[in-house]
């Protein structure tokens, strides 16, 4: 694959792409933005390299994880080094926001919360699976796990956050 094939291409997949970098980075979009800056300058590079073995789709959000737990690990080693001389400040609150629709907003920050209850890998099938439209034998590719461990991790996160949201009153069948 060309240079212009190879932009093309990211191009076209821009958009997804940021919603599995949000995914793979709680939700933060700051350091999503710099993920996928990080992986698109892999594959402009040749850093990451396009076999032709997968959908470029699978490829790349490979790539972006593999990218988001990168800079996971440095992020982590930052904080240790550091810890010495400072606490840091955990997390920014947020405020809610107010208007139309707060009750949809609530029920949305409601099921953002459960998912981010379930294992990380549950987490990932799932995003993959329902908001990047992938099959559980594509998001395996991703993960880069087997089709079985993918599939396990999507049945039992199916069945928790299922659990989860027949127990919540802000899920009840209208």
């Amino acid at each position: 694959m060309d240079d212009s094939e190879l932009r093309a291409q990211l191009e076209e997949h821009h958009s997804v792409s940021f919603g599995w970098a949000l995914s793979c980075c709680g939700r933060n979009p700051m350091e999503a933005e710099d993920i996928l800056q990080a992986a698109y300058l892999k594959v402009l590079n040749g850093q990451a390299r396009y076999g032709g073995d997968s959908q470029f789709k699978t490829w790349l959000f490979a790539v972006i994880r593999k990218t988001a737990a990168e800079e996971r690990r440095r992020s982590w080693l930052r904080r240790l080094r550091l810890s010495r001389f400072s606490r840091e400040r955990e997390g920014e609150v947020q405020s809610p926001t107010r208007g139309d629709g707060l009750e949809e907003r609530e029920r949305r920050q409601r099921l953002r919360e459960a998912l981010a209850r379930l294992p990380r890998r549950q987490q990932e099938v799932l995003h993959l699976v329902f908001y990047q439209d992938l099959t559980v034998e594509e998001a395996a590719g991703v993960m880069g796990v087997s089709l079985g461990s993918a599939r396990t991790h999507y049945e039992r996160g199916k069945c928790r956050l299922g659990e989860w949201l027949k127990r919540s009153e802000h899920f009840d069948e209208r």
